[in-house]
């Protein structure tokens, strides 16, 4: 894991594709989630379907993991996702390919 604050300036210049930011988005009193991926340069966005009603680590790592598999290799270089508990097997997530950010 690195800190934003330490991510390459290409990230934060938005000049290079494949650098994704995530969240996840609850619905009313808990009962749903959606993730949400965007890749930083295109803007393109990746809804991450999560099966259970309250997000836990492993249906939002299941998710990423189903959803970012699509892209060429090229396109997923790094993850950038707050510090929430729904994303705390980011590391089996990411595979230790990604750079993972928070």
């Amino acid at each position: 894991m690195t800190m934003i604050a330490d991510r390459p300036v290409e990230v934060t210049d938005r000049v290079e594709v494949g650098h994704w930011e995530g969240d996840c988005i609850m619905g009313v009193g808990n009962r749903s989630a959606i993730g949400t991926l965007v890749e930083r340069v295109t803007r393109f966005v990746i809804l991450v379907h999560v099966p259970t009603g309250r997000p836990t680590a492993a249906a939002m790592a299941n998710g990423i993991v189903d959803a970012l598999g699509a892209p060429a290799p090229q396109l997923r270089r790094t993850l950038t996702w707050d510090q929430g508990k729904e994303l705390a097997l980011h590391q089996q997530t990411t595979g230790g390919g990604w750079r993972f950010e928070m």
